[in-house]
């Protein structure tokens, strides 16, 4: 055992639930909703891991103190935009601790929509529904351990569990057959999903990174996700899956100069006709009105859409 070596290693804490409230003059309040992960990294931890040496980890229940005392002590508008708020986390653990080689952090936002009576919004009162997951995850890295003066920064945001519906313009023929296929062509078919997407930016300018619009592109992603799958005519006339992904990734792309790249994974949720031929009703191709949902098997389709100068394709 002791001739083994460690290829890898972090540590943490995991499920930190902290809540910011930012309060207006007016009575107009602000509510962050965030679970955090943090992790450390470093050459100079390996002895907790071999010898049972912690004289130099920081215990996770300090990075949970940090987490809160960042909430506190930070400017509001470091705290409210979920992607500022982990590479300050993220930045204060490297730049604190010499032996920190690398700071990796995960937020993910619990939304809550402001409530609305007549057409005017509640000051102070938030419900929550059931939609999408905003999240983050900021790795901090030192170029030249143990120096704090150069870092480099990769983020990562985007949103899991938007769930997607259309009940036509979308197919799925002319693909590969053999033995094996079953499937009919399916010249038109409901089309269900669960996006997961997200998208990266590298830089080593922390302070320039951090002034990106990310509540604005996180709109925006959204927003090019749903009008790609809804009213894109490229999408209806290639009407695959791949090919709504394809463009939702492009769209984002276009949009937004500062992400590098943008990845998706859409589980294709089957909604097959239901055959009532033995009822001696018509319910398939053009009949169908009928459909059972499969929740799995499902279809999976995922890619990584980046720059022409990054990419293949």
């Amino acid at each position: 055992m002791e001739n083994s070596v460690i290829k890898s290693q972090a540590y943490g804490k995991d499920l930190v639930r902290v809540v910011r409230v930012v309060r207006h003059p007016d009575g107009w309040q602000e509510i962050a909703d965030y679970t955090v992960r943090c992790l450390l990294s470093g050459e100079e931890f390996g002895p907790s891991y071999t010898k049972g040496d912690n004289k130099l980890v920081v215990a996770t229940d300090s990075q949970k103190n940090t987490v809160f005392y960042l909430a506190k002590t930070l400017p509001a508008e470091k705290v409210m935009v979920p992607e500022v708020f982990a590479t300050e986390i993220a930045s204060f653990m490297v730049n604190k601790y010499a032996h920190v080689t690398t700071c990796h952090v995960k937020i993910t936002t619990k939304p809550w929509e402001r409530m609305r009576f007549d057409n005017k919004s509640h000051p102070h009162s938030f419900y929550r529904e059931g939609k999408e997951s905003r999240w983050t995850e900021a790795v901090i890295t030192k170029n030249s351990p143990p120096s704090a003066s150069s870092l480099t920064t990769a983020l990562t945001s985007g949103f899991y569990d938007l769930e997607v519906l259309k009940t036509t313009n979308s197919s799925f023929v002319d693909f590969w057959r053999d033995e094996l296929a079953t499937l009919p062509d399916m010249p038109d078919r409901v089309l269900s999903t669960r996006v997961l997407c997200q998208w990266k930016f590298v830089s080593t300018d922390l302070a320039k990174l951090q002034q990106q619009p990310f509540d604005a592109i996180y709109a925006g992603a959204k927003r090019n996700t749903l009008d790609s799958f809804a009213n894109d005519p490229r999408a209806w006339v290639h009407a695959s899956v791949q090919t709504t992904l394809y463009i939702m990734a492009d769209r984002i792309l276009n949009d937004f100069a500062a992400v590098d790249d943008v990845y998706y994974a859409l589980p294709n949720i089957h909604y097959f006709p239901f055959d009532m031929s033995k009822f001696g009703l018509k319910n398939l191709q053009s009949d169908a009105e009928v459909y059972m949902p499969l929740a799995d098997p499902s279809g999976y389709i995922t890619a990584t859409i980046s720059r022409p100068s990054k990419g293949k394709y």
